[in-house]
């Protein structure tokens, strides 16, 4: 999970774009595809080569025809990159209908072939504050195999029957022909759920996704609604704040985690598959948390479990949404878990923070590895043995995952780094009220602060031979350096 995610507003962009391209050019992010690679995207999204079991090739026209279903996606604004669609029933017995359309990737990459190699070689599609850099080339990623609106769609279609508590009951997946009806937006989709005009296929998003936070809750899942860090114009300068996640995206993620779920019940079934999992957070790391609640007011009684806390926070309220950032570092040490069925069964099986097995299988756009998990359940749910393709590149592929997940966290630290320091540049000597919210264990004099104005965090060090940072205390420290590029924002203690 990433620890921040970061967005430019158009009215900030201009001064950073600069320095933003400098930093890929540093990072040696891609800007453009290989020309074999290229070309094979344009061949594809013209003539789709989908897949049909054994070996075989199927065309659109072949494909179950699922177009009648009246499909929707929901995406920040202006997303191109599609990967999801659904439709949301009631069942006239009680519980729930729930479709929900995966973009077929496998049906526009040939394995073995130069755009296969390529996405392999990126791995994820990374994100910078002024745009992202594509795992596959936008003639896919935005448009031949993106779900839009008024578009037939190859796709990998799920169907649950969700009982009246949201607990599934039964589970589907095959190839369909899919035609999405409309692209919505978080906040138009909250605003029509919380003034009560929208139709019931959305209303049910709502109803759905609370019954499916209850069930999280009662298995002890840990729900992280971390606010967004987003650059805006106050009083003629630039600065950084948060912004809060609507519910509607909580409630969208929730249909989502179902389907991961899901996909990994699938595998585990069968004996073949992929999994996420990530191990509980040592007690160590959760009595320091305690510590930074304490210090930003937040209320945590002692008979209160970390993932219950999560549930009561705000993230429009600055302290919680400042809290929130730290609790990102629970969630780290995440890794994929193959297994193939020539050996025994996996030992770790479970994802700490969905509390239940669970498999990346519902981004197959923007992630490598849900192409895989896609093949893998619709083999498992046919009873046919995993393609050849998908088996042979099993083994390698937490090695490639783990790769791209350090890529992805490097950039978002370089952007944090350019971010803050590019704001904070013309505020050196300034002094700040801040939370020591670490503190290095080897020596106590170096840590780092979070601001409780502007949203910044960053490394504070006292004098040489000083006292030891309080963690989890409030203390006031003063901007040391910033420059964008070349010094990251850093503190020293008032």
């Amino acid at each position: 999970m990433p620890r921040r995610h970061m967005h430019v507003t158009d009215a900030a962009e201009a001064p950073l774009r600069a320095a933003l391209q400098e930093l890929r050019m540093r990072l040696e992010i891609p800007d453009h595809f290989p020309p074999t690679a290229q070309a094979e995207a344009e061949s594809a999204a013209r003539a789709p080569r989908i897949p049909a079991g054994d070996g075989e090739v199927a065309t659109e026209h072949t494909l179950d025809n699922a177009t009648d279903l009246p499909l929707f996606t929901l995406d920040p604004p202006g997303a191109q990159d599609l990967d999801q669609a659904m439709f949301l029933a009631r069942r006239p017995g009680g519980g729930y209908r729930v479709h929900y359309a995966i973009a077929d990737v496998a049906s526009f990459v040939t394995p073995g072939g130069a755009l296969d190699a390529e996405a392999h070689h990126r791995v994820a599609t990374l994100y910078f504050p002024d745009e992202r850099i594509p795992l596959h080339p936008t003639v896919l990623s935005e448009g031949a195999a993106s779900l839009l609106p008024d578009q037939d769609r190859p796709a990998v279609l799920w169907e649950f029957t969700l009982d009246a508590d949201g607990a599934p009951t039964a589970t589907t997946v095959r190839r369909a022909l899919v035609r999405s009806r409309a692209r919505l937006d978080y906040a138009g989709v909250q605003r029509v759920l919380d003034d009560g005009t929208a139709e019931e296929p959305l209303a049910l998003l709502r109803e759905i996704g609370l019954r499916r936070e209850e069930l999280a809750a009662a298995r002890g899942a840990i729900s992280l609604d971390v606010p967004e860090q987003e650059i805006v114009e106050r009083d003629g300068r630039y600065t950084l704040a948060y912004r809060a996640p609507l519910p509607s995206a909580a409630w969208n993620a929730q249909i989502s985690l179902l389907t991961g779920m899901a996909a990994a019940e699938l595998m585990l079934a069968v004996g073949t598959g992929i999994l996420r999992t990530l191990p509980s957070a040592p007690d160590g790391s959760v009595a320091r948390l305690r510590l930074t609640a304490q210090a930003l007011g937040v209320d945590w009684p002692h008979h209160t479990s970390y993932a219950a806390l999560l549930r009561t926070l705000d993230p429009r309220d600055a302290g919680h949404a400042a809290f929130l950032q730290e609790c990102t570092a629970l969630l780290r040490g995440a890794g994929y878990t193959v297994f193939d069925g020539t050996a025994p069964p996996p030992t770790a099986t479970v994802h700490a923070a969905v509390a239940a097995p669970y498999a990346h299988a519902t981004a197959p756009l923007r992630r490598l590895v849900d192409r895989y998990a896609s093949e893998l359940c619709l083999a498992a749910a046919a009873g046919h043995a995993p393609p050849g393709w998908v088996r042979a590149a099993l083994p390698a592929l937490p090695h490639q995952m783990e790769t791209g997940s350090q890529r992805a966290n490097q950039v978002e630290r370089a952007c944090v780094d350019l971010v803050e320091a590019a704001l904070l540049r013309d505020r050196v000597g300034e002094t700040f009220e801040a939370l020591v919210v670490d503190r290095h264990e080897d020596d106590p004099t170096q840590g780092t602060v979070h601001l409780c104005e502007p949203a910044v965090i960053g490394p504070v060090q006292t004098a040489p031979g000083g006292p030891a940072l309080p963690l989890g205390r409030r203390i006031r420290v003063r901007l040391a350096g910033a420059e964008p590029g070349r010094e990251p924002v850093r503190f020293t203690p008032v």
